[in-house]
């Protein structure tokens, strides 16, 4: 299967590389999909030696075919996941802003193709309405999401906001290809 593997600017980034290898040890093409700050935590040649694929990151990065790269990944993909999903991906998500190569990918994706979000952000932005907000639309726009967890953050506080871990991650997503199938 072809998953789009979309990393957004949160120290849990680091942990999408684990994702992304366990991934490809179980078979799957993943194509690593970076914002900017995103590659502020983790860098595109990590993702590129796990995933064996390009990684994008800027538009300008895009191939230079006549098909851009983010419509051409939306084609082919059979599942986005985006972890970690920030407050502020899941806004650009829920209000069809595409300021990206991440939120392009989301806008031009069939909406038949499943997209599992797995949010990771300090307690408070998890909370405070908007997130909510937004978070309400893309489930009701068919989203599905993992997480977030309880426990020590990032920002020194404690609550929920944790990434989800990557073995409930993996088995979301297992879930999720099983069922469009």
């Amino acid at each position: 299967m072809t998953i789009v593997l979309g990393i957004t600017g949160s120290i849990a980034a680091y942990k999408a590389a684990d994702l992304a290898s366990q991934l490809v040890k179980q078979g799957h093409e993943v194509h690593a999909v970076l914002t900017r700050a995103g590659a502020d935590f983790i860098t595109p040649l990590t993702l590129q030696t796990l995933t064996r694929q390009a990684v994008l990151v800027a538009t300008g990065d895009e191939q230079q075919t006549w098909k851009p790269s983010h419509i051409d990944l939306a084609d082919r993909a059979d599942l986005l996941v985006v972890a970690p999903a920030t407050a502020n991906v899941l806004g650009n998500f829920a209000n069809g802003l595409a300021p990206d190569p991440l939120a392009s990918i989301y806008l031009a994706m069939s909406r038949h193709t499943p997209v599992l979000l797995a949010p990771a952000m300090n307690g408070k932005m998890w909370l405070h309405p908007a997130t909510q907000r937004n978070l309400a639309r893309l489930v009701a726009d068919g989203c599905r999401i993992v997480g977030p967890a309880e426990g020590d953050l990032a920002c020194g506080y404690e609550g929920l906001g944790r990434l989800a871990p990557v073995e409930e991650i993996l088995g979301r997503i297992a879930e999720l290809l099983q069922d469009s199938r």
